[in-house]
């Protein structure tokens, strides 16, 4: 069956985004190295899935960008999970307005590459809370914010994970693949 991949950038101290949202993070342009790693992970993707700020973020930017990350942002086929939303205009993109789950597990059913999310916070940390991610992928960026929006909140029960891979880069990046473990009993 098809899987979900949650790939995100995150803080040493565990934020997705900044107290207001994102803001610059004083971090010097992204390793060739971290840049190649993410282009060959998108290479496996067959949906990518988002929150509708996400996706609004994104749609004000990939249609007209330009780069290694452009192509492949603007080919796959994009799900945005909103209730609010009124269209999807970025090319390839639909709306998902039911149940997460059963949007979810729908989306699994269909055949093709993994399911990629990428964010919003709200989004991710919904996925996570409701058990819907089969993998963790982290690009561990070198710098603390103090505060922000975690990965991470209001799970119902520790989540436990094991590392299937650790990559490190030149400029201090950390690349951390976790798999949920699954309870047996």
């Amino acid at each position: 069956m098809t899987r979900v991949v949650l790939q995100m950038g995150v803080t040493l101290d565990g934020y997705v985004a900044g107290p207001g949202g994102g803001g610059d993070w004083g971090l010097p342009a992204e390793d060739p190295d971290v840049r190649a790693w993410k282009v060959a992970s998108l290479s496996k993707v067959g949906t990518h899935i988002m929150g509708r700020v996400t996706y609004e973020q994104m749609a004000a930017h990939w249609p007209t960008a330009t780069g290694e990350y452009a192509e492949s942002m603007n080919k796959l086929p994009k799900v945005v999970f909103s209730k609010t939303l009124a269209a999807a205009e970025w090319d390839g993109s639909r709306i998902a307005r039911g149940d997460l789950t059963g949007e979810i597990a729908a989306l699994k059913s269909e055949s093709g590459g993994e399911i990629m999310a990428h964010g919003g916070a709200a989004f991710v940390q919904a996925l996570s809370r409701l058990g819907l991610i089969d993998e963790y992928r982290l690009v561990i960026l070198p710098v603390a914010l103090g505060s922000g929006r975690p990965l991470f909140k209001d799970l119902a029960k520790p989540l436990r994970v094991d590392l299937a891979e650790a990559r490190s880069f030149p400029d201090g990046t950390v690349i951390h693949v976790y798999q949920p473990v699954t309870s047996t009993g």
